[in-house]
């Protein structure tokens, strides 16, 4: 798990700074918004299921806006996804079961392979 957390930090940093200036819409948008709105699952979920991990993914997600973003319209764009993310699964899952723990992993696993997407596609 720990991996997985770092390669998408890392990720998420390789990925972005290459944007930071910049304002307008990017070709990797879509891939960045669901990655935006995984975190915000990952976020509620995980806490749900007592992962002890506090502000981890939500810190991930603020990394990666203040690299990301220099419009405040960008910025909330981004912001909106990873709270679609989070209250959209609250309104699914009350209590940590197994099928929260699943979505957990298989979220994982696609972070994981949209941020080796974004990375390559980083300038």
């Amino acid at each position: 798990m720990r991996v997985h957390t770092a390669a998408m930090a890392v990720g998420c940093l390789l990925m972005a700074a290459p944007a930071a200036h910049a304002q307008d819409a990017k070709p990797y948008d879509e891939q960045l918004m669901r990655l935006s709105e995984i975190l915000g699952a990952v976020h509620y979920l995980r806490e749900l299921c007592l992962a002890n991990d506090g502000q981890r993914w939500r810190d991930h997600m603020r990394t990666l806006i203040d690299a990301e973003t220099a419009s405040a319209q960008r910025k909330a764009r981004i912001t909106r996804s990873f709270n679609q993310g989070y209250r959209s699964y609250s309104r699914t899952y009350t209590t940590c079961t197994p099928s929260a723990q699943t979505a957990i992993e298989r979220f994982m696993i696609e972070a994981v392979e949209l941020t080796d997407a974004l990375v390559e596609k980083a300038p």
